[in-house]
This record gives structure tokens, sequence and C-alpha cells, in this order.
């Protein structure tokens, strides 16, 4: 029996570029693993609700009525998915050869290992840590929030995403909750998964690039650097009526 893998992918198809970066991912995903030992279920969060009903080939793709939300439309699907192995992706990867077996393999050799990084070369690289080596332990300069394979168990002790985080800070949020509960998280040097590097916000306009990136910075302080509440929100408002005075 193969292994099955649920992986979520969160697509903004609103162009033919963003659409076919999507479309890539699914298809090195498909190519990157034997179907008789690896399963993907591949579950497409799809943002840009004018394409509906389209279905990306080789997946499930479904349009939320909820505002975008990182967090928010991940956690859609993780509680629409039921395998033992959850992968938390962007749009614009590109899956290599046996990535997702060699973590599945690292992760029963060791089962404390509940979260796994795979290795990017247009990251991992500069940072400076060697291809093809033991796992490494390790949460900060490790984790990468756009390839995130966990076992589906993780949620039991760490519970959902927070969905106060729209779109920036969250791979920090995770990792901080992963150091928080004492969750294992390791880097599998052996499993490649190249990311193109934040494809869909360069295609941003500003209003909406600041509104995704700024805001999650005053929550993140609030919630892990302890500032008030009341801080939190005249944060928020001043930056708010800056975007609004902007656009006037």
């Amino acid at each position: 029996m193969p292994v099955n893998i649920d992986i979520l992918i969160l697509s903004y198809a609103k162009s033919e570029y963003l659409k076919g970066l999507t479309i890539q991912t699914i298809d090195t995903l498909i190519a990157s693993e034997d179907p008789e030992k690896i399963k993907f279920n591949v579950l497409v969060i799809e943002s840009e609700k004018s394409l509906q009903p389209y279905q990306f080939e080789n997946s499930t793709t479904i349009y939320p009525k909820e505002e975008f939300g990182f967090h928010k439309y991940l956690n859609i699907g993780i509680n629409q998915t039921n395998s033992p192995y959850v992968c938390l992706c962007n749009n614009d990867l590109i899956f290599h050869k046996n990535w997702a077996s060699e973590i599945v393999k690292a992760m029963d050799d060791d089962a404390a290992m509940l979260s796994a990084t795979p290795y990017c070369r247009n990251f991992h690289t500069q940072e400076g840590f060697p291809e093809n080596a033991p796992p490494l332990e390790g949460y900060y300069g490790v984790l990468i929030g756009w390839c995130i394979f966990v076992k589906r168990e993780i949620f039991d002790t760490i519970g959902l995403l927070d969905e106060n985080f729209v779109f920036w800070y969250c791979d920090h949020d995770y990792l901080k909750t992963l150091e928080k509960f004492g969750v294992k998280n390791s880097l599998i040097s052996s499993s490649f998964v190249t990311h193109l590097g934040s494809e869909s916000l360069k295609n941003l306009d500003e209003n909406e690039h600041n509104r995704l990136t700024q805001i999650p910075r005053f929550y993140f302080s609030y919630k892990w650097h302890h500032h008030s509440y009341i801080r939190l929100k005249l944060e928020t408002m001043l930056f708010k009526l800056k975007m609004l005075l902007r656009k006037s």
C-alpha cells in the first residue's frame, strides 16, 4: 500500500502566469514519486474566485467563500483532508525526485520528528547547510514557510494554525509554536524542493502588499513579545489610517 500524503497548495491564479506556476508545482509534484509507493492527494485552495469552477489537473480545487488568510486557508485544507502526512505548500515550488519518500523515511527513523523541512538550493545553500547530511534539528534559519511537511498528529499538540496571521509572520508564528510545545522539526537535506521566490507576492499592488505584510507584525509582537493589547489596536488603527490617507 502506498503512503498517503495530503498536499495543500495555496494558489492565487489571478493571471495566466500565476496559474502556470500552480500547474508547474502540481506537475513536478506528481512526477516526483512512484505512485505505487507514494500517493499524493492534492488539494488546491484557490483565492482567485473568478477562476471557478476550474479544476487544476491531478487535484481537487476549492474556492473558499472566506476572505483570504494564509493560515485560515491552510486550516480549511487541514480540516478537509485526513491522511497521516500533510504538506503545507506555496504554489511556486518545484519538487524533485523522491523528496517526499526521503522525509517519510526520516520520520520513520525518528518518531519524535513531527515537522520536517525539505532542502531548497535557493535558500539553504546560501545559509551554509550541506546537502545529503543527517537530519538537522532546528527552527530559526532551518525552517522555511513555503513547504512544511508534518505528521497530522502534530495538530493534536499545537492545535490549528493561528488565523490572526494573514500572510507575513506565518512561518515565524509556526516555529515559535513548535518551540513553545517542544515539537521537533528537522531539515532533511536529502529531500529537495526548490522555492522560486514569493512570485504571487510580487504581483500584488502596494496597498494589498502592505495589508498582507505589515499588520501581522503588530499581532506577532502582541502575541510573542507580550506587547499590550492597547498597543496592538493603536498600531493597527494608525497603519490603516495611513493607508487611507495614501489612497486619497
